[in-house]
């Protein structure tokens, strides 16, 4: 069952396994295993980069082209929910009024940029994409009337997702059950749901076609297929899980605002994700959104307490400074990228690989 589940694309490898049993069980159980508002809002991060990440990826990893318009979904689903949680009211009918607008939206960007832009060079496609996500995070600063401009929106949520709304009077396992619980929950089924449903995609025809087209574009196309149908139509998917991923962050923080969704500094985040996990595969996106997110989070917290203990030593004291820890995030990425050229799931399978030969030569 599990095989058929997982499109038969395994991990091929038991400490890989291992790792990804360790995250699912780790996010299922994150508000009753990690007390705390800091906790429960960087395992809700993490969820939503998990299907952002995957979502990239498939653009990048299995298709091969390079966009810097995946934040651009990501605030179009964010802003779908949030202006019609404005302007029509905080229930279900218009969160999902507001939801599916957004996808028709991103759906019919996404199909003009691949059919007016993926004929033409990679690096040419990247600045397109650039400049139409640029002009777009423009947009909604200027629009402040429907966007709110550079304060963005503050909206409220159905009332069973509320705070404030408490389904038991006493806390269970210390952990009071109440809307904030059950939103986290809706998050996490719908990014388990989508994850699945993408690795059904890549382990389609469809995703073995755009590995083709990566691996070779005038080959895939010599044989018979349409590259620019399949290049665009993953474009498409990708920005439909993207506006996913965005509408699930604004339910999370019950705001949205250009630098919340739009800001080039996500894209960055994407990519280096990618990188690190490893490009071409799902499971990257899960194991690099883990150790990225938990880094950038808790990184901080680490060098204080190791400043506090080196404290008084000119030099070592200075770098270990809280105030470093963009410098170490970044070291941490050099030393990712050159010990594991293949992202962290390529090496673990190559080592797999390599060990199943040994055993079996």
């Amino acid at each position: 069952m599990i095989r058929a589940l997982l499109s038969h694309d395994l991990p091929r490898s038991r400490i890989l396994a291992v790792l990804l049993v360790a995250c699912f069980l780790g996010l299922l159980a994150a508000p009753f295993v990690f007390p705390g508002t800091q906790a429960l809002n960087v395992a809700a991060k993490i969820l939503v980069f998990i299907l952002l990440v995957a979502s990239y990826d498939l653009l990048l990893g299995y298709t091969g082209i390079v966009s810097f318009a995946h934040t651009m979904f990501v605030g179009i689903g964010a802003y779908g929910i949030a202006i019609a949680s404005t302007r029509l009211g905080p229930d279900w009918g218009s969160l999902a009024l507001g939801f599916a607008a957004a996808l028709a939206l991103s759906a019919v960007l996404a199909l003009a940029m691949g059919l007016a832009s993926l004929r033409v060079k990679a690096i040419f496609f990247a600045m397109i994409t650039l400049a139409v996500a640029s002009a777009f995070m423009t947009l909604a600063s200027q629009l402040s009337e429907f966007t709110g401009g550079e304060d963005g929106l503050n909206f409220q949520l159905p009332e069973v997702l509320r705070p404030s709304t408490e389904f038991m009077e006493e806390p269970v396992l210390g952990v009071m059950l109440d809307g904030r619980l059950l939103t986290y929950y809706l998050l996490f089924a719908a990014v388990a749901v989508l994850v699945v449903l993408l690795l059904r995609i890549v382990n389609s025809p469809f995703g073995r076609v755009l590995q083709a087209i990566r691996e070779n574009e005038f080959r895939a196309e010599a044989i018979g297929y349409r590259t620019v149908v399949y290049r665009t139509g993953a474009n498409v998917v990708a920005a439909l899980l993207a506006c996913c991923g965005g509408a699930l962050l604004a339910l999370w923080l019950r705001y949205t605002g250009p630098e919340t969704a739009m800001s080039m500094e996500i894209m960055l985040d994407l990519l280096l994700i990618v990188v690190i996990g490893g490009m071409g595969t799902v499971y990257g996106a899960v194991i690099g959104s883990v150790l990225f997110i938990v880094a950038q989070n808790y990184l901080q917290a680490l060098l204080k307490w190791a400043g506090a203990a080196v404290e008084g030593v000119p030099v070592l004291a200075t770098l270990v400074s809280p105030d470093r820890w963009l410098l170490w995030l970044g070291l941490l990425f050099v030393l990712a990228v050159y010990h594991f050229p293949g992202g962290i799931v390529g090496r673990l399978r190559l080592a797999a690989w390599a060990r199943g030969r040994r055993s079996n030569p």
